[in-house]
């Protein structure tokens, strides 16, 4: 068996403006670096083998955070990149619907069914993830392998292997920072744990972000 333990990066400044961040590299803020500490502490004394992060710094130093504690080197894996949200990337939130009014809707009512302008669909967000996860499941069974990803990268696999379509996408949050668990044995994937903030210091977050 292996288990995953699957965060979401910390906040951005981007992520408080509501722009589309997708595969811009845009860095932690300040308060998104303390999230990424303090889910390292939240890790410090659960063992962990390995950890592996999207190539994007706001991935990859908040799952740094947590590798440091367990002497680890981060792995990049650029299957784990954020969504391509293409022309739409640093743009706000309420620019990108007036610009794109049906599109926009669509995505926030039928994700599935998106291909953003010069970017990604869900569909290939998934297939990529699926890949990364499937190969994990092969190559470190028996292991603890700490993955850090994104907020459309963490909804398209965590339904993938839940057997969901991505018409669900919008059913699963994923806040700045939490940790879910899931498990693999034989083949079979369940969710143990999802979108955990208790070590940010609250239960439920109520923040609602306009961009990823």
């Amino acid at each position: 068996m292996i288990r995953i333990i699957l965060l979401r990066h910390g906040e951005t400044t981007w992520n408080i403006e509501g722009r589309y961040q997708g595969q811009e590299d845009t860095p932690l803020s300040p308060r998104g670096i303390e999230q990424g500490k303090a889910a390292a502490l939240a890790l410090k004394d659960i063992h962990i083998d390995r950890a592996i992060s999207s190539p994007l710094s706001r991935s990859h130093d908040t799952c740094r955070f947590a590798a440091d504690y367990h002497h680890l080197p981060v792995a990049k894996d650029p299957r784990l990149t954020e969504i391509s949200h293409g022309l739409w990337e640093g743009i706000h939130a309420e620019e990108i619907e007036a610009r794109y009014p049906e599109e926009f809707h669509l995505w926030h009512t039928h994700p599935e069914r998106v291909q953003m302008p010069e970017g990604e669909n869900l569909e290939d967000v998934r297939k990529r993830a699926r890949e990364a996860f499937d190969e994990y499941a092969r190559s470190y069974d028996g292991e603890t392998v700490l993955v850090c990803a994104h907020d459309a990268v963490n909804k398209a696999i965590l339904c993938d292997l839940l057997g969901l379509p991505m018409s669900h996408f919008w059913q699963i949050k994923q806040d700045n920072a939490c940790i879910n668990v899931i498990e693999c044995d034989h083949g079979i994937w369940r969710l143990v744990t999802l979108n955990t903030t208790t070590h940010l210091g609250y239960l439920v977050s109520g923040i609602e972000q306009k961009g990823l």
